[in-house]
C-alpha cells in the first residue's frame, strides 16, 4: 500500500489528484499581468518588444506588483494542496479504522440475533452507540430471565390448580399434589402432612419418591422436629445441613441416601395451620425460584384443604338433618293415625247416644260434611284392591291431581304416570307384602298442561281390615315444602361461601344500614363485624374513603338501579390496597330496591404486575425507538433519492417500529447504486439483519473498482454467509435477504440489474417489460452437493421517459379486499399499465392509496417497500 502511494506522488510531492491545484493557481494568476500588459499596449500604443515592455513597467511601476500575481496565487494554491492532501490521508486512515469498528458491531449483532446475550462489545466513554447496544443487550437478557421465571411459576400454578379442581377427596388430592410438585420442581421426594386440630398432630397421608407412591405411617407432634417447628411457627424451614438422624431416601438404584437439602412449607388459610408439605432434594441446595414457588402454593393449598374439610362437615350435618326429618315425619303419621282413631271413637259414641232419626240425620250431615272436607282437603285418599284397582278416591283429586275422582274408580291406579309408574308399583308391592306397614315416597308429578308439582304418597296395608279391605294411599302436595327446603339449602350454602370467601361481602339497605358483613372485612380493616352490623354508614366509624364510596354508590344505584363495577383505593394503616368492587342491586317481590350487595376483590397484586409489565414494555419500546432512529439516520428517504433522481419516489411502510426491509443508495463518481432489500423477518430481528446488509453493501461498493449489479449481489451473498457463519459445519441460521439492485451510469445512461427473488419492471413507450430476478436468496446455508450459479446481470440502455419499479414482497403479499386474497404482482402491473402516462408522483400517490384501500382494517402482514425512478 505504501509503494502505491509513493508512485502516485508528482509535482511538489503531491498526490496526482492535488498536484494540479498549484499549476492552476499559477496559470490563473498569469492572466492578471497579461491583461494589464494588453491594456497598456492597446491604449498607450506601446511596442510589443522587450524594450517597450520595460518602458511600460518604468512608466507604471504597478506592473511589477501585478507580475507577482502568478507566483502568489501559485504559492497559495500549493499551500492549500498540501493541506487537502494531508486531510485526505487522515480521512483514509479514519475509514480503515471504521471498517474494524463496523465489523465488531456486525459480530455483536449476530450474537444477539442468535440469543447469545453474553456477547460483549468493547466501548469507550465517547462511543454512545456501543453503550446503547450493550444496554439493549443487558435489557433483553434480564427481561428474558424474568419472563422465563414468571412463566415457569404460572405454568406450575396452573398444573396445581387443575389438580385441585379435579379432586374433592383429601387423600386423593394430597397424593396428586405432592406428585405434581415433586415432578414439576424436579426434586426427589415429597410428603404431605394433614393437621388434626383435635389431636394437635400432623399425620402423613401421602408420600411420593423416585417416581412412585410410598406408604409411610407417620405422626408428628406440633413443635417437635423440623416439621413440627415449621407448623408451630407457621413459617417455612429450609435446611442444607441435614441432621444425621433425619429421614433418608430409599431407591432401588442408589440405595439409602440422606437428602442434600430439605424444604418444609406450612399450609395456612385464615392464619390457621391446615397441613405441612415436606420436600427433599438429592442436591446440596434448592433454588430460590422453587422455594418461592412452593411458598406461594402453601396458602392456595391450605385454603383448598379447608374448603374440602368444610364441605365434608356440611355433608355430614345434612345427612343427620335428613335422618331427623324422616323420624319426625314418621312420628307425625303416627299422631295422625291416633287422631283418626279418636275421631272414629267420638263419632261412635255420638251415634250410640242419639236417636235413630238423629242418627240418620247426623249421618247425612256427616256425609255431606265429609264430602266437603275431602274435596277441600290437603291430601287425596285412595283405596286400592290387591290388584291395584282403584276402589275409592276422595274428591280432593280435582285440586291436587287435576282430574275428577270418579274417572279413576275401577281403573288401574298407576297408569299414565310415566317414569313415576315403576316407583309407585314398587311401593304398592312392598306394602302389600307387609300387612300394617306404612311407607312413603316423594316424586315430581307432571300434569297434562305441562305444569308440575311435588307429591308425597304414604301407603298403608289395610287388606285385613274388613271395612277397608285394601291398600290406602294418602297423597299430599309438598311443593311449597320442597321449595322451602331448596331455599334453605341454598341459603346455607351461600352463607358458608360468604363466610369462607377471600372477598369482602357486604349487604347495605337503602337506609344505609349494614345487614351483613363477612369475616374477611376484619382482616382488611381491623374493624370487627359485630361493631358495624345493624349500624348505618354514618354511625359505623368507617375510614372516610370507604364510607364516601358506600354513600356515592348507594346514591347512584338508587337513581339507576343496575349492576356496576368500580376500583377503590383503600388506605389501610400504612399500606394501600386496590379493590375491585362489584355493586349488585337487590329487589323485593314488588321489584322495589331493597338493598345493595357489595363484593370487593383485592386486585393490588394484579395491578402491581400490570405496572411492572407496563414498565418493561416501556423500556423495550424505548430501545426499539432508539434502534428506529439509528435505522432512519442511515437509510435514504424520498428527499435523498430525489437529489440523485429528481423524478422518483419511495413508498416505505414498516410493519413494526423498525423494519427488515430497507432502501439503499450509494454514489461513486458517475455511478449510482440503488436497491430495495428485504431481510428475513420484520421488527427487531429483521432490523438487526438489515444493519448487516446495509454495512456489507457499503463496504462492497466503497472501493476503487467498478462492479456490475450481479457482482455486487454475489459479494453480498457470500458476505452474509460469512457474517452469519452459514458456511461452517453445523450451521443452523437460514436467515438471509431478497434484493432488487440497480447500478446506473449517469454518463452512458446504462442500467445494470440483478435480483434475488425480486424483479424489475421497465415501463417504456407505454409497454411494461419484466426482468425476473434469480430464484435464490442472498445468504442461507449452502447446498454441499449442488454447485451454485452466480447472479444474472441484466444490462438496459435507458431512454428518455423510461420508468423503472422494484419492490419487496410485502406489497404483493398483503391480504385484503372483499375476498381476503393477496394483493399480488398482477394488481401492481395493472396499475402501471393503466396509468402509463402518469408522472412518478402520481404513481406514488396511486400505489399508496390503492394499498391502504385494499388493506382496509386488516392487519399489515409484512414490511412494504416500493421504489420508482423516472428518467
Amino acid at each position: 500500500m505504501e509503494t502505491n502511494q509513493i508512485e502516485e506522488r508528482g509535482l511538489f510531492n503531491l498526490s496526482m489528484e492535488t498536484q494540479k491545484y498549484p499549476i492552476a493557481g499559477f496559470l490563473f494568476g498569469l492572466m492578471f499581468p497579461l491583461i494589464s500588459w494588453l491594456i497598456d499596449i492597446i491604449f498607450r500604443n506601446i511596442d510589443l518588444s522587450i524594450s517597450g515592455l520595460w518602458k511600460m513597467h518604468i512608466n507604471n511601476p504597478l506592473h511589477f506588483v501585478i507580475d507577482l500575481a502568478p507566483f502568489i496565487l501559485g504559492g497559495v494554491a500549493l499551500i492549500l494542496a498540501k493541506i487537502i492532501d494531508k486531510d485526505q490521508s487522515v480521512f483514509k486512515n479514519e475509514i480503515s479504522s471504521k471498517k474494524g469498528y463496523l465489523q465488531d458491531i456486525l459480530s455483536f449483532t449476530d450474537e444477539i440475533s442468535k440469543g447469545n446475550y453474553n456477547a460483549k462489545l468493547k466501548t469507550s466513554n465517547r462511543d454512545e452507540l456501543i453503550k446503547k447496544l450493550n444496554n439493549m443487550r443487558d435489557n433483553l437478557k434480564n427481561s428474558t430471565k424474568r419472563e422465563q421465571a414468571q412463566n415457569w411459576k404460572i405454568k406450575g400454578r396452573d398444573i396445581i390448580s387443575t389438580t385441585m379442581r379435579q379432586h374433592n377427596k383429601i387423600d386423593e388430592l394430597a397424593y396428586q399434589l405432592i406428585e405434581d410438585i415433586v415432578n414439576y420442581t424436579k426434586l426427589i421426594q415429597g410428603s404431605f402432612f394433614l393437621f388434626d386440630e383435635d389431636e394437635k398432630t400432623l399425620n402423613n397421608i401421602a408420600t411420593y419418591a423416585y417416581d412412585r407412591k410410598k406408604y409411610i405411617n407417620q405422626q408428628i407432634q406440633v413443635g417437635v422436629g423440623l416439621i413440627g417447628q415449621a407448623a408451630y411457627e407457621l413459617d417455612y424451614v429450609y435446611r442444607r445441613e441435614i441432621p444425621e438422624d433425619y429421614t433418608t431416601l430409599h431407591s432401588g438404584i442408589i440405595g439409602e441416601k440422606k437428602p442434600g437439602a430439605i424444604l418444609i412449607v406450612p399450609l395456612i388459610s385464615d392464619e390457621k395451620l391446615r397441613g405441612v408439605i415436606e420436600l427433599a432434594s438429592s442436591e446440596d441446595e434448592i433454588s430460590e425460584q422453587v422455594i418461592e414457588f412452593v411458598r406461594e402454593l402453601g396458602e392456595i393449598i391450605g385454603q383448598t384443604i379447608f374448603n374440602i374439610l368444610i364441605n365434608e362437615k356440611t355433608a355430614n350435618l345434612l345427612a343427620e338433618a335428613q335422618a331427623m326429618t324422616t323420624e319426625l315425619q314418621e312420628n307425625e303419621e303416627e299422631l295422625r293415625q291416633n287422631a283418626e282413631e279418636m275421631r272414629a271413637t267420638q263419632e261412635e259414641l255420638e251415634k250410640t247416644n242419639t236417636s235413630l232419626a238423629s242418627k240418620i240425620q247426623e249421618v247425612q250431615h256427616t256425609q255431606t260434611k265429609l264430602n266437603v272436607l275431602l274435596e277441600n282437603a290437603s291430601e287425596v285418599i285412595t283405596i286400592l284392591d290387591q290388584n291395584a284397582i282403584v276402589q275409592y278416591e276422595s274428591p280432593a283429586s280435582i285440586n291436587i291431581l287435576g282430574y275428577h275422582h270418579e274417572e279413576k274408580i275401577g281403573t288401574y291406579a298407576f297408569e299414565d304416570l310415566g317414569s313415576n309408574q315403576p316407583i309407585l308399583e314398587d311401593l304398592f308391592q312392598d306394602v302389600k307384602s307387609s300387612p300394617c306397614t306404612i311407607k312413603s315416597i316423594e316424586f315430581e308429578y307432571s300434569r297434562d298442561e305441562g305444569t308440575s308439582k311435588w307429591l308425597e304418597v304414604t301407603a298403608v296395608n289395610l287388606i285385613d281390615n274388613e271395612a277397608i279391605a285394601g291398600v290406602v294411599l294418602n297423597t299430599r302436595d309438598i311443593t311449597q315444602r320442597k321449595i322451602a327446603e331448596v331455599e334453605q339449602r341454598k341459603r346455607g350454602q351461600m352463607q358458608a361461601l360468604s363466610e369462607n370467601s377471600v372477598d369482602i361481602i357486604i349487604r347495605i339497605g337503602t337506609q344505609k344500614r349494614f345487614f351483613y358483613v363477612n369475616p374477611i372485612f376484619t382482616d382488611y380493616t381491623g374493624i370487627e363485624t359485630k361493631d358495624i352490623f345493624n349500624k348505618t354508614i354514618d354511625t359505623a366509624n368507617l375510614p372516610k374513603d370507604l364510607s364516601d364510596f358506600f354513600e356515592h354508590t348507594l346514591s347512584d344505584i338508587k337513581k339507576q338501579p343496575s349492576k356496576r363495577e368500580d376500583e377503590l383505593n383503600l388506605q389501610l394503616g400504612e399500606s394501600r390496597r386496590i379493590m375491585q368492587v362489584t355493586s349488585i342491586p337487590e329487589f323485593n317481590e314488588s321489584r322495589e330496591l331493597e338493598s345493595v350487595l357489595f363484593v370487593a376483590h383485592d386486585i393490588t397484586e394484579r395491578k402491581e404486575i400490570e405496572l411492572e409489565i407496563q414498565d418493561k414494555n416501556n423500556k423495550i419500546t424505548e430501545s426499539i425507538n432508539y434502534a428506529k432512529r439509528i435505522q432512519k439516520a442511515i437509510l435514504p428517504d424520498n428527499k435523498i433519492l430525489q437529489d440523485y433522481f429528481p423524478n422518483s419516489f419511495i413508498f416505505y411502510k414498516p410493519k413494526d417500529v423498525v423494519s427488515g426491509d430497507f432502501p439503499w443508495l450509494f454514489e461513486r463518481g458517475d455511478i449510482v447504486y440503488v436497491a430495495a432489500v428485504d431481510c428475513t423477518g420484520h421488527g427487531v430481528p429483521g432490523a438487526l439483519l438489515s444493519f448487516i446488509g446495509y454495512f456489507l453493501l457499503q463496504n462492497i461498493v466503497d472501493h476503487d473498482r467498478e462492479l456490475s449489479a450481479a457482482e455486487v449481489c454475489d459479494e453480498l451473498h457470500y458476505g452474509v454467509r460469512k457474517t452469519l457463519r452459514q458456511d461452517q459445519d453445523g450451521a443452523s441460521a437460514r436467515d438471509g435477504m431478497d434484493i432488487a439492485l440497480c447500478k446506473y451510469n449517469k454518463k452512458t445512461k446504462q442500467l445494470d440489474f440483478a435480483g434475488a427473488h425480486r424483479p424489475l419492471y421497465l415501463l417504456r413507450n407505454g409497454e411494461l417489460e419484466i426482468f425476473k430476478g434469480d430464484k435464490k436468496a442472498i445468504g442461507g446455508i449452502p447446498h454441499k452437493k449442488k454447485l451454485e450459479k452466480d447472479f444474472t446481470n441484466y444490462t438496459i440502455q435507458i431512454q428518455e421517459n423510461d420508468k423503472i419499479f422494484f419492490f419487496s414482497d410485502g406489497l404483493p403479499d398483503q391480504v385484503g379486499g372483499e375476498d381476503l386474497k393477496k394483493y399480488q404482482t398482477k394488481r401492481m402491473q395493472e396499475i402501471i399499465n393503466n396509468n402509463n402516462e402518469a408522472s412518478m408522483t402520481e404513481f406514488s400517490n396511486q400505489f399508496v392509496h390503492d394499498f391502504n384501500k385494499y388493506k382496509g382494517d386488516h392487519k399489515q402482514i409484512d414490511d412494504v417497500l416500493l421504489i420508482g425512478i423516472g428518467f
